[in-house]
C-alpha cells in the first residue's frame, strides 16, 4: 500500500483555486465525514472535505491529489453499512451531495440522465409524473444514486427487476489521475470490448469517481398490491418460497421476517400494522408479497392463487394490501426494519449473505444454531425471493472488545456457510472496510489477486478510497 502525504497549506490553496469557498479544513469538516452508518468499523476524521458541483472540479481535484500522492474518499449520503466512504487515512473528502440536477429524460428510449448526489426518493417520485418508474428499491431512499451504483445496491424490487447494474446504461467518470471519461451508451445492448459500466457499478468508489449517469426507466405498473402472511415459525414461512417461483407467481417483492424484527420495527413507528396472533396462534415469521401488473383485474386471480397456495403451506391467514394507504403502512414497517434495530441497540454490526432460494432455510437454521454460542442476540429479515439475508448482531450489554471477538467468529461462521452452500458474502450492501477480510477468505488468492491488479490498473498509487474492497491498510 502506498505511502501518503499530508495535506499541506500549499495544496489547500491549490484545491480552494479549483472550488473556492468550498474547502473547510480541521476541525471545521462535518463529523459525519468521518463515517458511515456503521461506525463500529472506525471513524477516521479526513485532513479537509471539498463539496463538488461539477465533473471538471473533480478532475481538477484529483489531479492536485494525484501529483502529490494524497488519499480522496468519495461519498454521498454516508448510508452505506460497510465502512465504505469512511476515510481511513485521512486525506481529502470528496462529497458529491450537491450535485444533485436531474439532467434530462430521453423518454423515447426510457433513459434518464442525473448527477450523483441525485437521491433514489427524488428520482423515484420524479420519474412517475413522467408515466416512468425507476426500479432498484433500495430499502434506504435517502441515499444518493452515486452510492447506489457504487454499490450496485439492490432492495425489494431485485427480484423481478434486478438490481442496479441492470439500470445503468452509460456514466461519466473521473480517473484518480484526473482525467474523465465516458463509459456505456443509451443502447439496449452491446458487445463491444469490457464492459467498464458493469465494472464500476459495484467497486464502491476505489476505482473512479461517479459525476453523471444515464440510467433505464421502465413503463410504471398502474396496479399494485401486497399479501401479509404469517406463519407460526420461521422454517414453515421460509419453506414457502420456492413454491411461490415454482407457480409462476413472478412477485415484485417477496420478503421473509422474524416476529421479534417486527415489533422493534412496529415501536419505532408507533404503529402495529401486522396481527401477532390468529385465532389463539402466535405468529412467528412472516411473508410479505407484492404483484404488480395493469390492472387490478389482471392481478386479482394471481393473488387469489397466491392467497391459496400459502394457506396450504402453513400460512395462518392471508391479508391483503391493496389501497395506497394499507401499501405504505404495509411497507413503512418493512422498510423501518434497521432503523427499529439501531434505536434500540448499542453495539451492533450485521452481515447481507446471499444464498440460492432454496437454500434459504437450511442457511437460517444453520445461522439459529451458530448464534446460540455467543452472547449477542442475532436478528434477521431478508428479501426472500432472492436469497438476500440480513442477519444484525446486537448488544445492549457486552464490552465492545468481546462483542467485536465474538462476531468475528460468528460472522467466519456464517459466511463459510453461505459460500459452502453455493452464495456469495454481500448481495447489495458491499465489501468496504468491514469485510475485506471475508470476501479474500471467500473469494481465494487467485480472484483477489485479479482484483487487485484491476485496482492497481486504474489507480497506480492507490489513492482513491484506499483499504476498501480488495486491498487492506
Amino acid at each position: 500500500m502506498s505511502q501518503y502525504n499530508q495535506v499541506t497549506p500549499e495544496i489547500i490553496a491549490q484545491l480552494e483555486a479549483i472550488v473556492p469557498g468550498r474547502v473547510v479544513v480541521g476541525d471545521d469538516v462535518n463529523p459525519d465525514y468521518a463515517r458511515d452508518e456503521m461506525p463500529i468499523y472506525g471513524v477516521k476524521m479526513p485532513e479537509v472535505s471539498v463539496d463538488v458541483l461539477t465533473t471538471e472540479e473533480i478532475a481538477g481535484i484529483m489531479k492536485v491529489c494525484y501529483d502529490n500522492n494524497i488519499p480522496v474518499t468519495t461519498r454521498g449520503a454516508g448510508t452505506g453499512l460497510v465502512g465504505g466512504c469512511t476515510p481511513i487515512c485521512g486525506g481529502v473528502v470528496l462529497c458529491t451531495m450537491k450535485m444533485n440536477k436531474i439532467l434530462g429524460y430521453d423518454l423515447e428510449n426510457f433513459a434518464v440522465t442525473v448527477q450523483p448526489g441525485v437521491l433514489l426518493q427524488q428520482l423515484a417520485d420524479d420519474v412517475l409524473t413522467h408515466g416512468c418508474m425507476y426500479p432498484p428499491d433500495p430499502g434506504e431512499k435517502m441515499a444518493t444514486l452515486g452510492g447506489n451504483v457504487a454499490t450496485n445496491a439492490g432492495g425489494m424490487r431485485a427480484v423481478k427487476y434486478g438490481a442496479t447494474r441492470d439500470y445503468v446504461k452509460a456514466m461519466t467518470v473521473v480517473l484518480p489521475t484526473g482525467e474523465i471519461t465516458r463509459f456505456g451508451a443509451t443502447v439496449s445492448k452491446t458487445s463491444s470490448g469490457y464492459s467498464m459500466t458493469n465494472l464500476i457499478c459495484g467497486s464502491e468508489g476505489t476505482l473512479a469517481i461517479i459525476t453523471e449517469l444515464t440510467l433505464k426507466l421502465i413503463p410504471a405498473p398502474k396496479a399494485t398490491v401486497s399479501l401479509m402472511a404469517p406463519f407460526e415459525d420461521l422454517n414453515a414461512c421460509i419453506s414457502t418460497v420456492p413454491k411461490v417461483f415454482m407457480n409462476h407467481f413472478n412477485p415484485q417483492a417477496l420478503e421473509f421476517f422474524e416476529r421479534e424484527i417486527l415489533i422493534s420495527s412496529e415501536e419505532y413507528l408507533g404503529k402495529q400494522v401486522f396481527p401477532r396472533t390468529i385465532d389463539g396462534v402466535e405468529a412467528g415469521a412472516y411473508l410479505l408479497m407484492t404483484f404488480d401488473g395493469s390492472t387490478m383485474e389482471e392481478l386479482d386471480p394471481l393473488v387469489e392463487r397466491a392467497a391459496e397456495m400459502l394457506v396450504e403451506e402453513g400460512a395462518l391467514d392471508v391479508l391483503v394490501a391493496d389501497t395506497a394507504p394499507k401499501l405504505k403502512d404495509t411497507w413503512a414497517a418493512r422498510s423501518s426494519f434497521l432503523e427499529g434495530i439501531e434505536e434500540q441497540t448499542k453495539l451492533l454490526d450485521e452481515c447481507d449473505v446471499v444464498v440460492p432460494v432454496n437454500k434459504i432455510a437450511e442457511y437460517v437454521a444453520y445461522v439459529a444454531a451458530e448464534s446460540g454460542k455467543y452472547d449477542f442476540d442475532v436478528k434477521y429479515f431478508g428479501h426472500a425471493g432472492d436469497g438476500n439475508l440480513h442477519i444484525y448482531t446486537c448488544s445492549n450489554d457486552m464490552e465492545k472488545d468481546t462483542f467485536l471477538k465474538q462476531v468475528e467468529q460468528f460472522f467466519s461462521s456464517i459466511y463459510a456457510k453461505a459460500v459452502e452452500l453455493g452464495g456469495q458474502i454481500s448481495g447489495e450492501h458491499g465489501i468496504g472496510l468491514g469485510k475485506v477480510k471475508f470476501l479474500a477468505e471467500a473469494v481465494g488468492p487467485v480472484n483477489m489477486a485479479l482484483m487487485q491488479g484491476i485496482k492497481k490498473v486504474f489507480d497506480p498509487k492507490g489513492i482513491l478510497n484506499p483499504g476498501k474492497v480488495c486491498l487492506m491498510i
